[in-house]
């Protein structure tokens, strides 16, 4: 490969990677829908729903995020990819630390819209949830082939997780933005 490929971060461990991808993710897939059907309503003294604002703002950066690291890689900038991509995913799991505490916490918010936008409306919600089901094993597994230094296996992979996770991130803000007027604040 080219001379411009940074130091690994990992040593490659596939077998080990790939048991760690596939209990994340279950784990995380679990709970998601574990949460679906647990709720604990409690006076947090604040709205649960701030959850949900929360999750729309960094659901944005992240998008933000992705988009400057496809240019970033576009202009050569290894190492500043590399560091965007990191904060993307550290958002991410902060964006599901808030999102099982919305869950958790608020009761569930029926989309009272009529139409077109009715339709519209569900049509984001099932593929946003059908694929943020389906690319956390996709993100973690293109972040382990950079982190041990297998630029064209990253390069292969990203090339179908990044439209999915930017799609899943835009359509977070989205779901958020046609649910929230349907909130009880």
């Amino acid at each position: 490969m080219a001379s411009f490929q940074l130091t690994p971060l990992l040593k490659r461990n596939d077998k080990l990677a790939y048991q760690i991808i596939g209990v994340v993710s279950f784990v995380v897939f679990a709970v998601v829908v574990i949460l679906g059907r647990v709720h604990y309503i409690v006076d947090l003294g604040f709205s649960p729903h701030v959850f949900a604002a929360i999750n729309a703002v960094i659901n944005s950066i992240v998008s933000l995020l992705l988009i400057a690291g496809i240019v970033l890689i576009k202009q050569k900038k290894y190492a500043a990819h590399q560091n965007v991509m990191l904060v993307a995913m550290a958002l991410s799991g902060l964006f599901l630390v808030s999102y099982i505490a919305h869950h958790l916490f608020a009761a569930e918010t029926k989309f009272g819209g009529e139409g077109n936008i009715r339709f519209f409306y569900y049509f984001i919600l099932f593929t946003h949830i059908v694929l943020a089901a389906v690319i956390l094993p996709f993100i973690l597994l293109t972040a382990y082939r950079s982190l041990t230094g297998e630029y064209a296996a990253h390069k292969k992979i990203a090339k179908y997780t990044f439209p999915l996770w930017l799609y899943v991130s835009v359509t977070g803000v989205l779901v958020y933005y046609f649910i929230s007027p349907y909130y009880r604040w």
